[in-house]
């Protein structure tokens, strides 16, 4: 029975993406149904923990968007790309990056992708370049992050294997500069991927002129309203550094500092509590939301149900390759479209299979597998604003813009995190 559940819950996974939205999650509850009700397996654990910490973290960043402090951190971003046009292509996947690690969500690079594709066409420089690094370098942000649910997800997993000695603060010393060496390998890449736009005849006849864009004035609320939310994340930063410190689990400590934040936000930025429901983040963070729990909890329910399974059958081989588990949760980061329900449903069963937190917190960036198929909404919004057509899907969907840069940025960086915990834990 475990090939035809597998199949099942494969199956139901590729249409839920395919469907987009929150249909991910529909799709994963009504496998779970099947799962309970059809073939009598004991239902997996919903992940409540994770849907708190991203419905607090979520409610804190569209605060910030509501006071107007998103648009001052893009405003900033822009300025950074633009100080350097030639080379966007290096500059502008770690302002992504930079600015996901702060935000908690990889959503917040919308803003600036059609910035570094207009910059990267008027300096003639091919937009696929800087727009398929970015993208996916701003989804390693995620797994850098110390307030994203997906680092707190992980931070969960392994604090359930006895004798565990890896943090929130341990993770991420050895994910964020494993994941800077990663996006510099991806941007090298980048940099030849295709020809030079000065070189395309019909590029340089319909290219667009300069266009004048009017100064915004950034509000003195936006501008506190980043120093609230950046305070918030310095504050689990903090607490992650020192356990002593805290009087609640640190899942409780984020959600409580997050919430703290908007509630800061509403008071000082002068912001109203309504408007928080309205911004594009929380809509987002709500889908999320929703796939998260219908995702996990058929993924959960699978893999419970055939723990002893595969236990026996992969335990022999990872005991002797343990890398290979990698390609595991590669594999599930592609096909579940969340770092989060991908580290939920993937990471118990490497802790079963006797894998150490330390290779698991370095097989952690394969969760930002979401490039390969090229429907996550951050590929298609950069597809939509590279205006020269050339960031695209190819004729056979997997050789698209963002794959090889995507692969170079995942597999550098397992690498470099292999070599931080050899040398340094």
């Amino acid at each position: 029975m475990f090939w035809l559940h597998l199949l099942i819950l494969l199956s139901f996974i590729l249409i839920g993406a395919q469907l987009k939205g929150v249909a991910l999650g529909f799709m994963g509850a009504l496998g779970t149904l099947i799962f309970v009700y059809v073939f009598n397996l004991p239902i997996g654990k919903a992940p409540i923990d994770v849907m708190l910490i991203i419905l607090c973290v979520i409610s804190a960043a569209a605060s910030l968007q509501a006071a107007g402090g998103l648009a001052y951190l893009v405003s900033i971003a822009e300025f950074i790309i633009k100080k350097n046009p030639a080379a966007i292509t290096f500059i502008a996947p770690f302002v992504t990056f930079i600015f996901t690690l702060l935000a908690g969500t990889a959503h917040i690079c919308y803003s600036l992708l059609p910035i570094i594709a207009d910059v990267a066409a008027k300096k003639k420089i091919r937009p696929e370049r800087p727009l398929s690094i970015s993208v996916v370098a701003a989804n390693f942000g995620i797994t850098a992050s110390p307030i994203s649910a997906a680092t707190v997800a992980m931070f969960t997993e392994l604090n359930k294997i006895p004798n565990n000695t890896f943090g929130i603060v341990q993770i991420i010393s050895i994910i964020m500069p494993a994941s800077l060496i990663g996006i510099l390998a991806g941007a090298i890449v980048a940099n030849f991927m295709g020809t030079n736009l000065d070189k395309d005849a019909q590029f340089l006849n319909s290219m667009p002129q300069d266009d004048f864009k009017e100064k915004v004035v950034h509000s003195p609320q936006a501008k506190w309203s980043v120093f609230i939310f950046l305070s918030g994340v310095l504050g689990v930063i903090l607490l992650g550094l020192n356990p002593n410190l805290r009087k609640t689990s640190m899942v409780e400590s984020i959600e409580l500092i997050m919430l703290s934040v908007v509630l800061l936000n509403v008071t000082f930025a002068k912001i109203k509590a309504t408007d928080i429901a309205s911004t594009g983040i929380f809509k987002t963070g709500t889908e999320a939301i929703v796939s998260i729990f219908g995702v996990v909890l058929m993924s959960n329910t699978f893999i419970n149900a055939h723990s002893t399974f595969l236990s026996q059958n992969l335990q022999p081989i990872v005991s002797n390759h343990v890398w290979l588990f990698a390609f595991a949760v590669f594999i599930m980061g592609a096909l579940l479209f969340s770092q989060t329900a991908t580290v939920k449903a993937i990471m118990p069963l490497g802790a079963q299979l006797g894998i150490l937190p330390a290779h698991l917190i370095a097989m952690y960036p394969a969760v930002n597998a979401d490039f390969v198929i090229p429907s996550y909404p951050t590929l298609v919004a950069a597809i939509n604003f590279d205006k020269t057509g050339t960031t695209r899907v190819g004729k056979f969907l997997l050789n698209h813009s963002f794959m090889l840069p995507g692969i170079t940025l995942t597999f550098v960086t397992m690498l470099a995190a292999y070599g931080i915990i050899y040398f340094f834990y």
